[in-house]
C-alpha cells in the first residue's frame, strides 16, 4: 500500500528531489563500477514523506524483498542531515567476495568468512552511500561528514537501537531505489532518510538548484 505524502513537501519539490536522486544514484553506481568492477542496474528512485513513527513498519514492508537481510547503516551530518540504509540479502557478502577476489571462489564453508563478509559489505555500502550522498551535496552546494558504516542484522539489538535513534515525533523524507548487481544477480535496496531538521534547508536548496532553469 502506498504511503500518503504529508504536506510538508510539495509535489514540485518531490519532482526536483527525485531528479537529483536519479543523478546521485547513477553517480554511486558509476563509482562502484570504477572502484571494484561491479555493475549495478537501478530502478527509478522514489520519494516518500512520512512520520518517523511510521518508519519501522515501512522498513519491514520494504525488507520483505528478502526473508533474511543484512543492513549497512551510516549517518551523515551537515545541512543535509540524515541516515542511509543499504539492504542486502544475507550471505550476499560471500558472492561479493567472489567477484572481488577470484581466490575466494573456493568452498566458503571451509573458511571463517564472517569477518570478510562484514568487511566487503561495509566497503560496498561505503562506496554506494558516500557517492550518492556526496553527489546530492555537490548538486545542492553543501557538504556533510559521515559516521563510520556499520553492518547490522535485522531483529538484532543493533537494529533496534538504530530504529530507536529516530525521533518518532518528526517527519522524514525517504529517498529509495531498488538495484541489482549484474554479475551475481542480487537485488538490494538503498534508502536515504533525512529528518525534519533538514527539511526546511532542503526545500530552499531545491529551489536554488532550479533558479538557473527558470
Amino acid at each position: 500500500m502506498k504511503i500518503e505524502c504529508r504536506p510538508a513537501f510539495s509535489d514540485e519539490e518531490k519532482e526536483i528531489l527525485q531528479e537529483i536522486m536519479n543523478i546521485a544514484f547513477g553517480n554511486a553506481t558509476a563509482d562502484l563500477a570504477e572502484l571494484i568492477d561491479i555493475y549495478v542496474e537501478l530502478n527509478a528512485p522514489s520519494i516518500q514523506v512520512l512520520g518517523i513513527g511510521d518508519l519501522p513498519d515501512y522498513l519491514i514492508r520494504r525488507m520483505k524483498l528478502h526473508t533474511e537481510t543484512s543492513i549497512v547503516a551510516q549517518n551523515f551530518w551537515g545541512d543535509f542531515k540524515g541516515s542511509s540504509i543499504l539492504v542486502l540479502p544475507n550471505r550476499s557478502g560471500r558472492s561479493l567476495i567472489a567477484i572481488l577476489d577470484d581466490d575466494e571462489m573456493n568452498d566458503f564453508s571451509m573458511k571463517p568468512v564472517a569477518g570478510q563478509e562484514k568487511e566487503v559489505l561495509m566497503e560496498v555500502g561505503n562506496i554506494l552511500i558516500g557517492a550518492c550522498v556526496g553527489k546530492v551535496c555537490e548538486l545542492l552546494n553543501t557538504f556533510v561528514t559521515y559516521t563510520p558504516p556499520q553492518v547490522i542484522l535485522r531483529n538484532s539489538d543493533e537494529y533496534s537501537a538504530f530504529i530507536e535513534s529516530f525521533d518518532p515525533s518528526q517527519t522524514a523524507i525517504i529517498m529509495e531505489t531498488v538495484f541489482r548487481f549484474q554479475k551475481i544477480d542480487i537485488n538490494g535496496l538503498l534508502l536515504l532518510i533525512t529528518n525534519q531538521e533538514a527539511i526546511e534547508w532542503l526545500q530552499k536548496a531545491l529551489h536554488h538548484f532550479m533558479e538557473p532553469y527558470e
